[in-house]
């Protein structure tokens, strides 16, 4: 090969090794500046390469003296980059290769022949430089891999920790807003209600039951309505009122006018007051469901039970996402009488079998399938010795491995934070072990649930 042939196959040699080193030493983020310095570690050698082919220039020296450029440069890019150890293997690894040259291109800028009279020692020398070159650059790309892999490891553990951290910070808040409400609760008891052990039950219970958030998004919609109407016939009297005000101001009054406005306020405010007990007796209804019970059977209206948790169940979601929409489907047995059991269990039974079937048709309708229509039913049917309770939906189904563990205490499949694991575990208890019932499922992968209550006509 000619030798000015050779010097610009060595520039082109040295953009590949900086470039490879570039890469292998993340360089653009380590060190922008040398990584610009080594992008451009050719041009030197184009630069020598025409001088040489304008001059006419054949020496070896300057291909030798561009090899020492090369290495003096990513020797002090090493250098530079001590503190990570692949970059100090590479510099141990470069060390001899570097050397050889250095004495070869001392040798010839000295003019002496010994390194054409022992040129089988050099070849021997620089074979074991490159030798020793690859046997380093193998070490110095398994150290990096390792690094790496401790990097991988290390960002893992901190991810798990800041995980872990996390999980704590929520349990923590989900603690103080807890204690927070039944601090509240208990102030509230202890001035309405006379018997300590009641007090102490509604405490327990409400911690227990997950569901109380749904049923106060139930209430909170239900008294929605009469509070409207307050708040209208709020306005429409004051404005009667500014109206009655200006015509009393009047040089001249228009009686009638003003009898008329005077009973346009009266109705008013006999409206007000209608709305007003209205939203006060809902309150007082959805309280006494929201109370832990003392275990004793009362005779309900179970198909009026069934209504009223399937509307609570469903505003209480659409209290946390105003765009969902759903069927309501009842198929209530007219024949059915009177049921004894306990109100506030099975009513709390059937708030949690209904929030988690609306969850899993709202689940299934972010799919986006054509032509579905979230719906939710729940049907009665009296027996000849039990009452059967039907809640179904169509939304996400139940895989298979799942049912087998549906009704474990904290077992849930819902996103952390969603769900406790505790409803169907405590629905379970209740009308196994309170009513002597059966609580079992049905579902269809991708297709339905459904959720069978039986209850003894007898106790």
């Amino acid at each position: 090969m000619n030798i000015n042939t050779e010097l610009l196959f060595t520039a082109a040699v040295s953009f590949g090794i900086t470039r490879a080193l570039s890469k292998f030493l993340n360089l653009p983020a380590r060190s922008a500046p040398w990584d610009a310095l080594l992008r451009r570690i050719w041009v030197p050698g184009v630069v020598l390469f025409v001088l040489a082919a304008i001059f006419r220039v054949k020496s070896e020296l300057l291909n030798d003296g561009y090899w020492l450029l090369v290495f003096g440069a990513v020797a002090t890019m090493l250098i530079r980059l001590g503190d990570y150890r692949p970059a100090r293997t590479l510099l141990l690894a470069i060390a001899p290769f570097a050397l050889y040259f250095a004495i070869q291109f001392l040798l010839s800028l000295l003019g002496t022949d010994i390194v054409r009279d022992y040129d089988d020692v050099f070849e021997t020398t620089q074979g074991f430089a490159i030798f020793w070159m690859i046997t380093f650059g193998l070490i110095a790309r398994s150290q990096k891999k390792h690094l790496e892999a401790e990097r991988l490891l290390r960002e893992e553990e901190e991810r798990n920790k800041q995980r872990i951290e996390a999980q704590n910070a929520e349990l923590e808040r989900l603690v103080s807003e807890r204690t927070a409400a039944l601090t509240q609760q208990a102030e509230e008891l202890r001035y309405t209600l006379t018997e300590l052990k009641t007090t102490q039950a509604q405490l327990i219970q409400a911690e227990k039951m997950a569901s109380l958030g749904e049923l106060t998004a139930g209430i909170a919609h239900e008294i929605q309505n009469p509070l409207n109407f307050v708040n209208n016939f709020s306005e429409v009297s004051s404005e009667l009122l500014q109206e009655l005000e200006e015509e009393q101001q009047k040089p001249t009054r228009d009686a009638e006018l003003e009898s008329e406005l005077l009973a346009d306020l009266k109705q008013n405010l006999q409206k007000i007051t209608h709305h007003g007990q209205r939203a006060s007796s809902i309150v007082r209804g959805m309280l006494e469901h929201s109370r832990a019970s003392n275990g004793e059977r009362h005779p309900t209206d179970l198909n009026s039970l069934c209504d009223e948790y399937l509307r609570l169940a469903y505003h209480g979601l659409r209290a946390k996402d105003k765009t969902f929409n759903a069927t309501l489907t009842t198929h209530f047995d007219p024949n059915l009488g009177m049921v004894d059991i306990v109100t506030q269990d099975v009513g709390r039974v059937l708030l949690n079998l209904l929030t988690n079937a609306f969850y899993a048709v709202q689940q299934r309708q972010k799919l986006q399938e054509a032509g579905y229509q979230p719906t939710v039913t729940v049907s009665t049917k009296q027996g000849e010795e039990c009452i059967e309770l039907k809640v179904r939906d169509n939304g996400m189904g139940i895989p298979e491995e799942v049912k087998q563990k549906i009704f474990q205490p904290f077992f849930t499949t819902k996103p952390t934070g969603e769900g406790t694991g505790l409803g169907l575990s405590l629905s379970y208890d209740i009308i196994t072990k309170g009513h002597n019932g059966t609580l079992s499922v049905e579902s269809v992968e991708g297709q339905c649930t459904e959720f069978i209550i039986t209850l003894p006509l007898t106790a």
